[in-house]
């Protein structure tokens, strides 16, 4: 079966770098399947109703400014899949959360800004999903258990956000990890390769530097949604971290 990823996706800057972490997604793809269909969730697409997308082939949309123009030049022109979108809605309806096909949404940089570095043909049919950040963390966690029957037909299920992922604290000039960063890091490593949900939704008040860390939830709800599609076997393993800029990190996950 298909395993699902929590993928940190950086800056928009990551599309264009070489480093450890791009380095590591380039390599990681060469042994694994390839994958029939993706399914990627991104941070950058809130939306409060679940919105999925159909459309016939994928445009981009650059949702930033300031950044090299070179950057501007990347296109994404996967296909879509209308029967992929259609049976998301489905799956969705079954634990009350009721879908929205959207036929014009661009990726936005938390997706392409990855595909492009792993699958660079764009060659894979692929549907980009929205995320609610009203929705509590264990009907997120749902939203992925209901989405893993995806796995059993070769779908690459990924969530793209980040751990500790907050611009107002980024260090431009620094090359070493911060500690409150790494220490946050670590508390969630430790929560997850427990299994401890209960910890893992309740970060907010438990977990050392949590507001530094996730000054806002979208980007740690990708987290939660991949974790939920490897409730079956409840298997984790940390494929990567490094850090840039002082805290912001660089995280790979992987669940069966």
């Amino acid at each position: 079966m298909m395993p699902s990823l929590f993928l940190s996706h950086g800056t928009p800057l990551l599309a264009l770098e070489k480093n450890s972490y791009t380095l590591f997604l380039k390599e990681y793809m060469q042994t694994m399947k390839k994958p029939a269909a993706i399914v990627i969730l991104s941070a950058h697409w809130e939306n409060e109703d679940q919105m999925i997308s159909a459309v016939g082939k994928h445009e981009v949309i650059y949702d930033f400014a300031g950044f090299p123009e070179e950057i501007f030049q990347i296109t994404y022109p996967a296909r879509g899949c209308l029967e992929l979108s259609d049976r998301i809605l489905t799956l969705l309806s079954k634990i009350d959360v009721l879908g929205e096909l959207d036929e014009r949404r661009p990726l936005d940089h938390g997706a392409w800004g990855l595909l492009h570095i792993m699958y660079p043909e764009a060659d894979i049919p692929t549907v980009s999903m929205s995320i609610s950040p009203s929705l509590p963390l264990d009907k997120q966690y749902e939203i992925g258990k209901a989405l893993r029957e995806l796995k059993e037909n070769n779908v690459l299920i990924i969530g793209s956000g980040g751990i500790v992922h907050n611009f107002t604290h980024i260090q431009e000039d620094m090359n070493v990890a911060e500690g409150w960063a790494i220490e946050f890091e670590n508390w969630v490593e430790e929560k997850i390769m427990k299994w401890d949900l209960q910890s893992l939704f309740n970060y907010e008040n438990i977990a050392p530097y949590s507001t530094e860390a996730v000054p806002s939830k979208e980007h740690f709800i990708p987290l939660v949604i991949a974790m939920g599609s490897g409730d079956d076997n409840k298997k984790a393993a940390l494929l990567h971290r490094s850090f840039q800029y002082g805290n912001l990190s660089l995280t790979a996950w992987e669940f069966e």
